[in-house]
């Protein structure tokens, strides 16, 4: 049973006023969300990796595919160009792994049970994790768009709403889902070991790294049923005016990006407030 939480019921005050109520709720999601951020501003070494570890990802495997890849569908498309929508994918994916093992953290060290002794709900303590790890996720990604002009995209060319409704969704689903992971999990080793073998594939098979190709059925399949294809696939179209180059994309249309999307952070979200009820 989870110690740090077994002593702690949910204090929430069913009975009273609904603005006091109200008030307790946002108060909570505000000082998680504010201690998320706080302490990746601090620590200076995750500021610098946060940048520098895609930044590395996108030039080496960038350079290094770019002399083979050839996507007949889509002619003149480079693979930096290709890779980049993937990467800021992957950077709120990152974020949303290191951001929700301090779930973990927490519990043993003892926040947990201050939290869930405070006056909040459990749905307001999984908003509130779930704002802050997005949040830095966001500002990571919105940090790396100053390369746009190196992936070969123009800064007035990108639909700006659509990339931001994307990117917030999808970092709201992996920070929830992360969560519920972390919630459920009692040990680091096991959260990493569960996100190497889940996530991380995930995100490969997203068509981040390479377009979803019919010539092999079965991971076509694992391809299309895959929620972050959808995200990576949906970044995507924000890129391009008109339509993304043909091969590039999951969804036949920008609807089904968003609707897989929005329906992925809703249904982690409400995972992980009902693992947060029922574990205690």
């Amino acid at each position: 049973m989870n110690t740090a939480t077994a002593a702690a019921p949910d204090t929430t005050a069913a009975h009273a006023p609904e603005p006091a109520r109200l008030s307790a709720e946002l108060a909570t999601i505000g000082v998680l969300w504010r201690r998320d951020l706080v302490r990746f501003l601090r620590q200076r070494s995750r500021l610098v990796g946060a940048l520098a570890q895609p930044l590395v990802f996108w030039l080496i495997i960038g350079g290094g595919m770019a002399s083979t890849f050839n996507l007949p569908t889509a002619e003149g498309l480079g693979y930096m160009e290709y890779f980049f929508p993937g990467i800021l994918v992957m950077m709120v994916l990152f974020a949303a792994i290191f951001g929700t093992i301090t779930v973990i953290e927490d519990r043993h060290e003892g926040f947990l049970q201050s939290v869930l002794a405070g006056p909040g709900s459990r749905g307001a303590l999984v908003l509130g994790k779930a704002a802050g790890v997005s949040s830095v996720g966001l500002l990571q990604a919105a940090t790396f768009l100053i390369f746009v002009p190196w992936a070969g995209f123009q800064y007035g060319a990108i639909d700006w709403p659509l990339l931001a409704t994307f990117l917030v969704l999808g970092a709201l689903g992996l920070s929830a889902f992360g969560f519920a992971l972390a919630w459920f999990i009692d040990n680091s080793q096991g959260y990493h070991a569960i996100m190497s073998i889940l996530l991380l594939p995930g995100w490969v098979l997203s068509g981040a790294m390479f377009p979803v190709s019919d010539k092999s059925p079965a991971l076509s399949a694992i391809m299309r049923g895959n929620p972050m294809s959808y995200l990576v696939s949906g970044v995507r179209r924000a890129f391009y005016v008109d339509a993304p180059p043909l091969g590039t994309t999951v969804g036949s249309h920008l609807a089904v990006d968003l609707a897989v999307v929005a329906g992925f952070a809703v249904a982690s979200l409400s995972l992980a407030t009902w693992l947060c009820y029922k574990r205690r």
